[in-house]
């Protein structure tokens, strides 16, 4: 018996379903060895997080003087391919993940993944931690291609959520994310969402205009029965 008031869920992936700073982390630190800069302590990589891998070295980078583009495009590559090998090294699903998307599946909730991550990457580390089969799709942020701008149309462009919409039937739908990313994704693409507080947040998480905030993942079946006004 269905509970909550959406046909749908999407999920971000980094900081929302997964812990994945270690191994980001560790890529990064892998990159920037190579480029001569100075390794960053793990745990202050979660402040990188947010846009995809590439925002994420530049951050580094940047913080550290810099690199002409030609030179960033290798280390950004060396960083790809360590991190392919070594996605799912240190990288675990929050307490309560895969209880929580069981009882989705038992109520009926069909459920996507929205990440900024590569397409390839994400289904990787989702297939090596034993959750890709609860998700009817997986969208990347190379996944919708590229726009006018020759950019990819990831978060926090709308196209993401509404392709995870449209692939879980079109129904009503709510997205659950971390970042600021997700939440403008999420408005722009008209549909609610909530922040979850215990990841890798680039603004205090009651200060990114979610329509409810958790504090753990356990906690978010009670908020998505919480919002049936928003639905």
């Amino acid at each position: 018996m269905k509970r909550i008031p959406f046909d749908a869920i999407g999920f971000d992936l980094d900081g929302t379903l997964l812990d994945t700073f270690r191994d980001l982390g560790a890529a990064v630190n892998h990159a920037l060895v190579l480029g001569g800069f100075d390794a960053v302590p793990l745990e202050t990589s979660k402040d990188l997080i947010g846009g995809g891998a590439k925002i994420m070295l530049a951050r580094a980078v940047e913080a550290q003087g810099g690199l002409p583009d030609d030179e960033f495009r290798a280390l950004y590559k060396a960083m790809l391919a360590y991190y392919e090998a070594n996605n799912a090294v240190h990288t675990v699903p929050y307490p309560g993940v895969s209880e929580v998307l069981a009882d989705l599946a038992a109520q009926g909730v069909r459920m996507a993944v929205v990440t900024n991550k590569f397409e390839a990457f994400a289904r990787n580390v989702l297939a090596e931690l034993d959750l890709i089969g609860a998700f009817e799709t997986v969208i990347g942020g190379d996944s919708m291609g590229k726009g006018e701008d020759g950019q990819f149309l990831a978060k926090p462009h709308p196209a993401p959520v509404i392709a995870a919409r449209e692939a879980t039937g079109g129904g009503s739908f709510v997205f659950v994310g971390d970042s600021t990313y997700d939440m403008r994704a999420a408005r722009s693409a008209s549909v609610p969402v909530i922040a979850a507080a215990y990841g890798y947040c680039d603004r205090p998480p009651h200060d990114m205009g979610a329509d409810a905030v958790i504090d753990s993942f356990a906690e978010l079946i009670p908020a998505l029965e919480s919002l049936v006004s928003a639905a």
